[in-house]
């Protein structure tokens, strides 16, 4: 039986490989630092923009490469002996090597190092390769508590923390990776924190992402939303995330963090104060949106809507409860759920006449009908809030309608 370090051994000579890419180099060309990597691998991060030299971190004084004919000798020459090359190759981390790295990163004076980038880089390209490297990396010894350490410190550049963020998100579905980055970002290291908010701004619009994520997975608790939703300046930030881009996926990623913060009426009305209830209204009056993204947008709402202000800003705000009316029944059984909670706020609970002229012109009254014919209905609450619905909408229609209005399910806060 083959052992599991044998599996993973690298064959490769570590000079022959591309620090970025990890594969073995076909074209190596040098910067003016000395480092060698493929050819296209540095074309590409330079034409990202970037002007440091991936692996030292060290601002190029000029971009310019220059072939390394003696390193493409070897590699020909290792290559004949070995059989062609293929670009497709998974890189592969023994234990030795992967135990060298993690105590090369658990070194707290690595900041700018030339071998930082390029430590996480081999990490990062070796967890992207497959499922089972990722579950290799997360039961490591040490691993999660040294790639957290890099992210807790000050000083470290944007791209170095990128990588992190990028590594922490790719195994954070492990079994058990989630307590440990709850434990170290949120109690440990509380610099953590603050390296993610600096993603959030600053950061590539991946990054962004992938920093959204890693902080919705480690709310998990009363106490960690606490903590993140008390960081200075953290919720603004996220805000901002969905009024000044339009990548669904960054919206989607941050609205399921913002429904995972949102449970104190303390955070909702601030919230509202962001101006929240606008930026959701105009996610659902898009009809572009994915269904994904509407039925985030919903459930925050809804959720929302638990809070005084947010149904008074609801109720204000006309044209979200059109969108809302106008979504029932047209996405998810979960999207229609929280559809109808959102108007039975506005509606029953807050009693808002406007809002139930609006529900009316938007064909409110057949569609509230349609979800209780509907196996959307088949809860107990969602039963009474479509009755008390039905109550309040039918008034002056002439319907004749008799419900039992019992509203004890939500208490307002």
């Amino acid at each position: 039986m083959v052992r599991r370090d044998e599996q993973l051994h690298i064959n490769v000579p570590n000079p022959f490989r591309c620090p970025i890419s990890m594969d073995v180099m076909r074209s190596p060309v040098s910067l003016s630092t000395g480092v060698t990597y493929d050819r296209s691998s540095i074309q590409l991060w330079l034409d990202s923009g970037h002007d440091t030299c991936p692996a030292t971190m060290q601002i190029l004084q000029s971009k310019d490469f220059v072939p390394n004919l003696n390193l493409r000798r070897l590699i020909n020459l290792w290559a004949q002996s070995h059989g062609p090359i293929s670009p497709a190759s998974s890189p592969t981390l023994s234990d030795h090597h992967l135990r060298g790295l993690v105590q090369y990163l658990a070194n707290e004076n690595q900041k700018f190092n030339k071998n930082l980038f390029s430590s996480l880089s081999k990490m990062l390209d070796f967890a992207k390769a497959k499922d089972d490297n990722r579950r290799f990396l997360a039961n490591f010894n040490g691993f999660v508590s040294a790639v957290c350490g890099v992210l807790n410190r000050e000083g470290v550049g944007v791209e170095v923390l990128e990588l992190v963020v990028r590594l922490l998100d790719l195994i954070s579905s492990q079994n058990g990776v989630v307590e440990q980055l709850q434990e170290l970002i949120i109690r440990t290291n509380r610099n953590c924190l603050s390296s993610i908010q600096f993603l959030l701004q600053s950061g590539s619009l991946m990054s962004k992402i992938e920093s959204t994520r890693v902080l919705d997975s480690i709310a998990i608790d009363a106490d960690s939303k606490r903590i993140i939703s008390e960081k200075e300046g953290l919720l603004d930030v996220l805000n901002q995330l969905l009024s000044s881009g339009t990548d669904q996926t960054l919206h989607e990623v941050v609205f399921s963090c913002l429904v995972s913060l949102a449970v104190t009426r303390s955070i909702k009305s601030e919230l509202v104060r962001f101006g929240l209830v606008q930026l959701i209204t105009e996610t659902l009056s898009n009809r572009d949106v994915s269904g994904s993204l509407v039925e985030k947008a919903m459930k925050l709402l809804s959720k929302i809507a638990t809070c005084a202000e947010g149904r008074s800003e609801i109720s204000r705000e006309e044209k979200c409860v059109a969108a809302v009316a106008e979504r029932l029944m047209k996405g998810s059984r979960a999207a229609t759920e929280d559809g109808v909670a959102v108007l039975w706020s506005v509606c029953c609970m807050l009693g808002d006449k406007r809002a139930r002229e609006c529900v009316r012109r938007s064909n409110g009254v057949a569609k509230i009908l349609l979800v209780m014919q509907s196996g959307y209905c088949e809860g107990h609450f969602m039963r009474r809030m479509c009755g008390d619905l039905m109550k309040v909408l039918s008034v002056g229609l002439g319907m004749g309608l008799s419900y039992d209005t019992m509203t004890k399910h939500i208490m307002p806060c």
